[in-house]
């Protein structure tokens, strides 16, 4: 077995290591996430927990860890007699990204349960956990399903498996960790506000606290055993402190005055819902029973907030996490206790973890970057174009709209998201097949179908019903599936009037809106002077698209055909890593195209290379003044793609009211 990194030996992350702690001591704060960029010791903290957890006493035999003192009475390896137990280590299950449903809570024989009607039950990673630790690493790239199922054990304490009326029903109770880079996208923040502590971790910047990180590292990987040893002292005194500190926690008093400080921490920040109010009164029961004391204080409270409600404030992906600790001071001050043992409710917490919340930064000024800059003359539509192929200034995007929902046509097969009509595991049900492999969603009319011709000649004599595996049915279901939303953006000289590009950025922002929406991944490529850029690999991170986007510069000739060979190879070497997952490309442009020789005809013949590949595309017509082209719409002609306006892309504009009227009429 290999020994994992001291818990006492990780170096810094104050924050990471109290909100563990406390998780340790009260599972019910409700688990932590953990969000960091790669390589800030995330995996090795939360693994690292595991050898500190207390010992369990477990009922001999129970695959679902029941304790022998007051055992499940609904425990599907029950009923248990008092008396046999055993003595083990708390368990710390990893759940894998790909898991399946199955894996997680658990799977039913089917057949058994027809043939038989016995309830033959395989545990899953859920029962495992029962009593220990479940981490999820990479959690943001879990299903939605699966994170729903995992965060529903975790709220209710127990898992429910139902499959065509047979239903199995276990404990199941764990700390619940996660971990994930943001850069890879986000969580809804309905699966945020479930979990009960979030921490922002990052590496260090001092060379003095590196230079340990490292050297404590090499020595670990040098010999594991003998570097735990020498840190075997602490670990058991911190083993000892969560002991007693569960056993202290019962007689912690959360006393009025702390509640009244935590409602109205709750109400100034604005969080949805009564969740965060709850979190943070257990957190600060927990950090009172970590510091050894009965009553809860105002600086209990305070780093209570720190971790409880960063993530709660959020409202998109775009917002930054992070806590106004000035304001959160100034409320703590203001609806002091009134219990005389509270200190002043400034005061910042002792020990280590000391201050988890990030200030919320302020918009950078935006200044007009071409304000001295000599008066561009005005271009074939109207709107000024600029002097040569110099490059302009950033400009921010307009406020983001409700889009129309754009899909691909047909009936994919890809990962579980909510724009595009899937065959999916979750859905309302269309018809039956053979299961190819183990079976998952029974199709139980379409198996008794099966079934019931050959019941003579099978023997039956009751009333059972007699099935064999050939006869079981897979529900096919019809749902929907996440795409790869590409945007191909045109950044040259004809986009870069101020006032027009700020309404392009709000409409591309808002379209990565809705693919976050949507469960979608996204991708950025933007054309300008002399070629194209990948500005953003397909990701699930649209927070990270939206940062691309608004520092986007624009200027410069018009390479159309330069985007569309650069999104085909994007999307060619994409299909070869998620061959599943159907793409969706949103060309964004007036339609221009200039540079190089011939560039009208190199857009034509690289549009037609999409058309050829069926690729589903949208054009957005950015062309604006009282005269207009029209090339973006022969554009979409030649794309074999929808081509919409800006006004068109609302989803309560008026021609787009006009436009339904008018299919319904027709």
């Amino acid at each position: 077995m290999t020994t994992p990194f001291p818990f006492t030996a990780v170096v810094g992350q104050d924050d990471l290591r109290l909100a563990l702690l406390l998780n340790a001591v009260s599972p019910a704060v409700g688990g932590v996430l953990v969000r960091g960029e790669k390589g800030t010791a995330k995996s090795t903290a939360v693994r690292a927990l595991s050898a500190l957890m207390p010992t369990l006493d477990v009922v001999s035999g129970c695959r679902f860890s029941c304790d022998p003192g007051s055992p499940d009475p609904g425990c599907p390896d029950g009923p248990h007699e008092p008396g046999a137990f055993e003595t083990r280590a708390a368990r710390m299950v990893e759940l894998p990204v790909g898991a399946s449903e199955d894996r997680l809570v658990g799977a039913l024989d089917i057949e058994r349960a027809l043939s038989e009607g016995v309830k033959a039950f395989e545990p899953g990673l859920l029962a495992d956990a029962h009593r220990g630790i479940l981490y999820v690493d990479e959690v943001n790239l879990l299903h939605d399903h699966l994170v729903d199922l995992l965060l529903d054990a975790a709220a209710m304490g127990a898992s429910y498996v139902e499959r065509e009326g047979v239903s199995v029903r276990h404990a199941a109770r764990f700390l619940l960790v996660g971990t994930m880079n943001p850069e890879e996208g986000e969580l809804r923040p309905q699966l945020l506000d479930r979990f009960g502590l979030t921490v922002e971790v990052a590496a260090s910047r001092e060379p003095d606290q590196r230079v340990e990180v490292v050297r404590r590292r090499l020595a670990y990987d040098d010999d594991p055993g003998g570097f735990a040893a020498r840190w075997a002292e602490e670990e058991a005194a911190v083993r000892a402190r969560i002991i007693a500190a569960r056993e202290l926690l019962p007689s912690v008093r959360l006393g009025d005055g702390a509640l009244r400080q935590i409602a109205a921490t709750c109400a100034a920040f604005e969080v949805d819902g009564m969740r965060a109010d709850i979190v943070m009164a257990r957190t600060a029961t927990a950090l009172a029973a970590w510091a050894g004391r009965t009553d809860v204080l105002a600086e209990d409270v305070r780093q209570a907030a720190l971790l409880a409600l960063p993530h709660r404030r959020r409202r998109n992906p775009f917002d930054a996490p992070g806590l106004d600790e000035d304001k959160l001071d100034e409320t703590l001050e203001e609806f002091g206790g009134s219990d005389d043992d509270d200190p002043d409710p400034g005061a910042g917490p002792d020990g280590p973890g000391g201050g988890g919340g990030q200030p919320e930064p302020d918009d950078a000024p935006q200044g007009d970057g071409d304000a001295g800059a000599a008066r561009p003359e005005a271009g074939e539509d109207g709107q000024p174009q600029p002097s040569g192929a110099g490059e302009q200034s950033a400009v921010r995007a307009s406020e983001p709209f409700r889009t129309k929902v754009l899909s691909v046509p047909g009936l994919g097969e890809g990962a579980a998201g909510r724009r595009s009509r899937a065959r999916t595991e979750h859905g309302r049900t269309t018809g039956a097949r053979r299961p190819r492999g183990a079976l998952t969603k029974l199709h139980l009319a379409a198996t008794v179908q099966a079934a019931a011709p050959h019941q003579r000649a099978r023997g039956r004599s009751g009333p059972g019903l007699v099935v064999r595996r050939d006869d079981l049915r897979q529900a096919t279901r019809e749902g929907r599936e996440g795409n790869l939303v590409l945007f191909v953006v045109d950044a040259s000289g004809s986009m870069a009037a101020r006032q027009r590009m700020s309404a392009v950025k709000g409409a591309v922002l808002s379209l990565l809106l809705d693919a976050y929406q949507r469960r979608d991944k996204v991708g950025l490529v933007t054309f300008r002077g002399s070629g194209a850029d990948v500005a953003l690999p397909p990701t699930s991170s649209v927070d990270a698209a939206a940062a691309r986007l608004e520092t986007l510069p624009t200027g410069g000739r018009t390479p159309l055909a330069a985007g569309l060979l650069r999104a085909h190879d994007v999307l060619r070497v994409e299909r070869l890593r998620d061959p599943a997952r159907r793409p969706l490309v949103v060309l964004v442009t007036d339609g221009r195209a200039t540079g190089g020789p011939e560039p009208v005809a190199l857009a034509g013949r690289a549009a037609r290379l999409f058309a050829a590949d069926g690729v589903a595309s949208v054009v957005v017509d950015c062309e604006s003044g009282p005269v207009r082209l029209g090339l973006a719409g022969q554009l979409a002609g030649e794309l074999g793609a929808t081509a919409v306006t800006l006004d068109e892309l609302r989803a309560d504009s008026i021609a787009g009211l006009v436009k339904d009227v008018q299919r319904r009429a027709a």
